[in-house]
């Protein structure tokens, strides 16, 4: 699965790689100081070594018989290790005294005074004042590399504990400045066609006030073509209320000043083409208030009695009596922020879905319970899952012979989730083999 781009990681990466580059660089050239250092310091510390030893075997080969030329072994070490070891010898090159762990051979390196460097050791010579005794002290590379080595290592290892937690600084770091990107997306995520106020940028970095800006210019054109569009609808709608009821008024006349036959069969089809008509200026007037964010209210008001009143009004103006059968389930009121004409189209659209694409012979049920869930059912064939989801878009209708506009639903829907509510489809119902069901849950 391929990785999806992101901000944050290649500047954590390259934050990160720039900092152990760096410390790494830095290491690497404080060995290349230190190694030079230590070798100034060693040297010094051979020399200064070389010259006072010079000075006592001096002494004490004066207080010696003339007549012992041999070698004498002098050891002042306890038996542990000596990083320094010396010969003396004389011009001719042989080694009078050496220390416990220098070698029995003499250095191989010329008895001429100063530094020279052996196979493995750094020898200084030192001469004395006659010229007749020659002190090499040596010190071995492999201990100035050890030197260096542990040196080095010690400056390693704070980078093992730097690195984590530069990742997790360079992390936090990255975070809070990427902050206001989270806020803006925010901002951005909350519009919808009942909230395109523009972007407040007062507080946001310099390099998102572009993008916030072309956002604002983008939400002023969606807002001015959605502004014309439910303009359009409710004009087109409330200019055709009037036409239509004339038009209708005058069928409905006709009607009856016409006799039994073809003719008035006509007018009676004109009749209910011209119901239809007025049924769609009605559902277009209440999507343009729909539209416009009509379900966006803060006033708390008690669902449960708002929703018996919607009932009883809804069937009082029904053809057939006692088709909605209202049941309430809830035990104490039900406080819910809305708006008391909004939630009474939600629930005139859900109802009225119901009687129209129910069986006529069942009662169509509206409960409520205490968590406010209200619930609309009514006994129908199974409605595919697959046109479910589609019930909820505009002009859109279930596979069925009763008449619709496909607005109701979606009306529904609209105004429901502009209360911050959910309306949910389920065919068939709940606890039933068939059925309908459109539920809705609102936030308390």
């Amino acid at each position: 699965m391929k990785r999806e781009p992101s901000l944050v990681r290649p500047l954590m990466l390259a934050l990160t790689g720039a900092i152990i580059l760096f410390w790494l660089g830095a290491i690497g050239l404080s060995i290349v100081v230190m190694r030079h250092e230590l070798d100034e310091v060693f040297d010094s510390a051979l020399q200064e070594t070389a010259e006072r030893l010079l000075a006592l075997v001096t002494d004490d080969m004066e207080l010696r018989t003339k007549e012992d030329e041999g070698s004498i072994t002098i050891s002042e070490s306890s038996g542990g290790r000596e990083y320094l070891t010396y010969q003396v010898r004389l011009a001719s090159g042989t080694i009078l005294l050496r220390s416990k762990d220098a070698p029995s051979a003499p250095f191989d390196v010329p008895l001429n005074a100063g530094f020279h460097d052996a196979e493995t050791r750094r020898i200084y010579t030192a001469v004395s004042a006659d010229g007749l005794l020659y002190l090499q002290a040596a010190d071995r590379f492999s201990n100035r590399r050890e030197a260096v080595r542990e040196s080095a290592v010690t400056m390693l290892i704070p980078l093992a504990v730097l690195v984590p937690v530069s990742v997790l600084a360079i992390w936090l770091v990255v975070g809070r400045a990427l902050r206001p990107i989270d806020q803006l997306r925010e901002s951005i995520s909350q519009k919808d066609g009942g909230n395109l106020a523009p972007l407040e940028s007062g507080r946001l970095p310099k390099e998102l006030k572009p993008i916030t800006h072309s956002v604002n210019l983008l939400l002023q054109r969606l807002r001015a073509a959605l502004d014309a569009e439910r303009e359009f609808t409710a004009n087109s709608a409330h200019e055709l209320r009037t036409p239509l009821a004339g038009a209708l008024a005058q069928t409905q006349r006709l009607l009856e000043e016409l006799p039994s036959g073809g003719w008035k069969q006509r007018a009676r089809n004109i009749e209910g083409a011209l119901l239809n008509l007025v049924h769609l200026a009605e559902k277009l007037l209440q999507l343009a208030r729909a539209d416009s964010g009509i379900g966006t209210q803060t006033a708390r008001v008690d669902i449960r009695a708002l929703l018996s009143m919607i009932v009883r009004d809804h069937e009082r103006g029904f053809e057939i009596k006692g088709r909605v059968r209202y049941i309430d389930e809830a035990e104490a009121p039900l406080l819910r922020a809305m708006d008391v004409d909004a939630f009474g189209i939600v629930m005139r659209n859900l109802i009225e879905n119901a009687l129209v694409h129910g069986d006529p012979s069942k009662p169509v049920m509206v409960l409520i319970d205490n968590d406010g869930v209200i619930r609309v059912l009514n006994e129908s064939a199974v409605v595919e899952s697959r046109d479910l989801d589609r019930l909820k878009t505009r002009f859109q209708r279930g596979k069925t012979g009763a008449s619709g506009s496909g607005l109701g639903l979606p009306i529904a829907d609209r105004i429901v989730r502009q209360m911050g509510g959910v309306l949910q489809l389920y065919s068939p119902a709940a606890g039933r083999a068939t059925g309908f069901e459109a539920r809705i849950t609102l936030p308390e």
